[in-house]
């Protein structure tokens, strides 16, 4: 299969929503070139594809989809009103997850790994990894530390500094890439938004799968289906991918609405308002 072909379903979450549900274009060779260095340097790649509304029903009936086997997650992201942060390439979240540990992150993008220090990179708590959704892709660098249970609600609900939810190393990365002026403590709470997350290991195809339903309070939902893979084996993947999703008749051509970025307007947007 050619690298025109695989690649044609990347899309960067970073990037601005699709204005229709054509087939993304084919890459130049110079943003094949861009990618392939991308993915080189990184540790993994994620392959993501968000399901247009009106086709997610067919899509759970087809993927046979279960909500009674999905893990409950809560996610609470943290902005100024006006995403400051966002503008800036930057995401900071806290999550409680069903079942384990409440977990929190510091990511930035897009970024170029070969740029990135030396002493980032070892840390046992950063990650570079390829996002890629029909039509372009983005790479990110996260920071991510474990917290015990009920950590997040807990600090929340006692109005403790945002601070508190992040370590030393992830406040030393936020401020480093943060603009100037703004500090965790200024940011406002933009959440929750609740998440049913199911896995799922399809007979027909060699990495497992997941589905993500964000559930907006204003009765708007995503559905998002990724799976995670090796650098080296990415574009077989994703060929794989894509012809699975293909023969489950899941729609793979509409408008590519990424999660957070919808998360933050509908928030940010409530928080101008009061």
């Amino acid at each position: 299969m050619t690298t025109e072909v695989q690649i044609e379903q990347l899309e960067s979450e970073g990037g601005t929503d699709a204005e229709s549900a054509a087939p993304p274009p084919a890459f130049s060779s110079e943003e094949v070139a861009r990618l392939m260095a991308l993915i080189k340097d990184s540790e993994s790649v994620e392959l993501k594809l968000t399901v247009p509304e009106p086709h997610q029903r067919s899509t759970a009936v087809s993927l046979g989809l279960d909500p009674l086997t999905a893990q409950l997650r809560q996610v609470f992201f943290f902005d100024t009103p006006q995403l400051t942060l966002d503008k800036h390439g930057v995401v900071v979240r806290a999550r409680r997850v069903q079942g384990k540990g409440d977990d929190s992150v510091v990511k930035l993008r897009p970024v170029v790994p070969a740029e990135l220090p030396k002493n980032l990179r070892m840390s046992d708590n950063f990650r570079v990894e390829v996002d890629a959704l029909p039509g372009g892709f983005v790479c990110s660098g996260t920071m991510k530390e474990a917290l015990g249970s009920n950590v997040v609600r807990e600090a929340l609900a006692d109005g403790r500094p945002v601070r508190k939810l992040f370590s030393k190393e992830q406040r030393r990365f936020f401020s480093e890439h943060a603009p100037d002026g703004v500090s965790l403590d200024d940011l406002a709470v933009l959440g929750p938004i609740f998440v049913l997350k199911l896995r799922l290991a399809p007979k027909e195809l060699r990495q497992k799968l997941v589905a993500e339903v964000w559930l907006y309070p204003d009765g708007s939902r995503i559905l998002e289906l990724s799976t995670r893979c090796a650098t080296n084996d990415a574009f077989q993947q994703a060929a794989e991918l894509r012809a699975y999703l293909a023969v489950k008749g899941v729609e793979i051509t509409g408008d590519q609405e990424t999660k957070t970025r919808k998360a933050l307007r509908y928030f940010a947007t409530a928080a101008k308002a009061e």
